[in-house]
């Protein structure tokens, strides 16, 4: 092969399975067939953190990309459909609002929904919050689901919708699709990482039991401990805990109780959160809380006491350090997953980090010259996105007029990245949403946010020469749309039961 065409990859080694190995394994097997040879390096005896249960839209096109049918996905991965998160006591005790997949209202006007809304808001003309006008929340709340409609002149329309999951079940879903489209599972533990003399590139990794696994390019799907990426590399760490200091998560399966929710729920605590997510054969829950507030054993206690129904098994606690790594593609590696960074899952983006760190790895797969351009490109690109999502969580915390504890008063005061503080003085004072390019969330989401923690803007001035429009009819109108399309549904349990009921109960 000539230097000025190096050819194809012939050998790609991936370190970990999980959610982040399998699904790396099943696109990227997907994308080039047999043409690669794809090895999965993985030990059972060091399982998976397999807390990611929870996901956000983009899921689907993941799954849609990989030919993979909704309810077969559903059926094995004993899931169910998530319409949004409903947050609980973030702003302070007794408030709640619900983040929607979707848009609120519908739009009538040139000037967008939300800002008749605060309008009317300001005024005193609406009383209630502006989750009423969101037809995921009142899907939500009602229990129903049903698939958005596809005519856009249906309030059904304006929903979106993601999914819950067993990520160990959906795990072994993609280890079944990758090994069908021809990747190699190799059992073992790593002991050892070996780098070229001349290059400092990996060259090969030896398991305990001394087999030897060589490769070209090496996918680093390690989880916290960063074995390639960290430990070989050394490609450094961002730590975020400055904003987002909460450093602990602990997880509990308990039994099943009543209907299953058609959303998350996020339950502000004293020293951190609480998730609950309902699964067809469980229900998912944990404490994500500061270490320097709580003590393990207390945050246990705390999340056993609070369970829907009884324990499956004992807490599990996880250990971490929110933040990123300074390099994601180092050399002839890159790390996907928990190697890459941890971003609490307050929104539910773990797998979507997942997800788009391995469609933009894709999009920029190198060849045996591997140009560090790509890995210019790819660093760049995925630091912008962790900063993008990590602005969001932050929001949370900082928007909040709590002052019960010690974690809550320090994060109402803390200084925050400038870029964040710049959209919530531009919205605070005039109501308006400054975009980043590429934002994973978009407008309605910080909307959702905003209002539903009491930064309400001071005036809506883009509406000062737009008194004619027929506000009250259009929101009356809105409002008996949505009851009545909501009432046409079917539960979320019988939409489910009927069209992917799970085996696994």
């Amino acid at each position: 092969m000539s230097a000025s065409n190096p050819g194809p990859l012939e050998k790609i080694v991936i370190v970990g399975g999980g959610s982040a190995g399998w699904m790396a394994a099943a696109a990227i097997s997907d994308v080039l067939g047999r043409s690669c040879s794809i090895t999965l390096i993985e030990s059972e005896a060091i399982g998976t953190v397999g807390v990611g249960e929870a996901t956000i839209p983009p899921i689907r096109f993941f799954n849609h990309r990989l030919g993979i049918d909704e309810a077969t996905f559903i059926r094995e991965t004993s899931g169910s459909y998530k319409l949004g998160i409903e947050f609980v006591d973030w702003c302070k005790f007794g408030r709640r609002y619900f983040h929607p997949f979707g848009q609120h209202g519908a739009e009538f006007d040139v000037v967008p929904f939300y800002h008749f809304w605060m309008r009317e808001h300001l005024a005193g003309r609406v009383s209630g919050p502006i989750d009423d006008y969101a037809m995921a929340w009142a899907m939500a709340k009602a229990g129903k689901f049903s698939h958005p409609a596809q005519d856009r002149r249906l309030i059904q329309s304006t929903f979106d919708y993601a999914y819950h999951f067993d990520a160990g079940l959906y795990a072994q879903f993609l280890r079944r699709y990758s090994e069908a489209r021809g990747v190699h599972r190799v059992e073992g533990r790593i002991r050892d990482v070996r780098l070229d003399p001349e290059r400092g590139t990996i060259a090969e990794v030896e398991l305990d039991d001394s087999r030897v696994i060589d490769g070209e390019f090496f996918i680093d799907c390690s989880g916290f401990r960063g074995l390639l990426i960290e430990e070989a590399l050394e490609a450094g760490y961002d730590d975020w805990r400055h904003w987002l200091p909460c450093d602990r998560a602990t997880a509990v399966p308990c039994a099943k109780v009543g209907d299953m929710t058609p959303y998350t729920r996020s339950t502000a605590k004293a020293a951190g959160w609480q998730w609950r997510i309902p699964l067809q054969h469980r229900t998912g829950n944990g404490y994500v809380h500061c270490s320097e507030h709580i003590s393990e054993d207390e945050a246990a206690a705390v999340l056993l006491g609070s369970l829907d129904g009884a324990a499956m098994a004992e807490p599990r606690v996880l250990r971490f350090t929110t933040g990123k790594r300074k390099a994601f593609w180092k050399k002839n590696c890159v790390a996907i997953g928990l190697s890459a960074g941890f971003m609490e899952p307050l929104e539910s983006t773990s797998l979507h980090l997942i997800q788009f760190g391995i469609l933009r790895l894709i999009a920029l797969f190198p060849d045996k010259e591997m140009s560090p351009l790509l890995a210019d490109e790819y660093n760049t690109q995925t630091a912008a996105e962790y900063e993008r999502i990590r602005d969001f969580i932050i929001l949370h915390y900082k928007a909040t007029e709590r002052d019960d504890s010690e974690l809550w008063r320090y994060c109402a005061n803390m200084k925050i990245p400038d870029r964040l503080q710049y959209k919530i003085d531009h919205f605070r004072n005039y109501g308006l949403l400054v975009s980043d390019e590429r934002e994973l969330f978009n407008n309605p989401s910080w909307i959702a946010v905003y209002l539903g923690q009491n930064v309400v803007p001071r005036r809506a001035p883009a509406l000062a020469l737009r008194r004619e429009a027929p506000v009250k009819e259009r929101f009356d109108a809105i409002e008996l749309a949505m009851r009545e399309a909501v009432a046409a549904m079917p539960s979320h349990d019988a939409f489910v039961m009927q069209n992917c009921q799970s085996a696994h109960q």
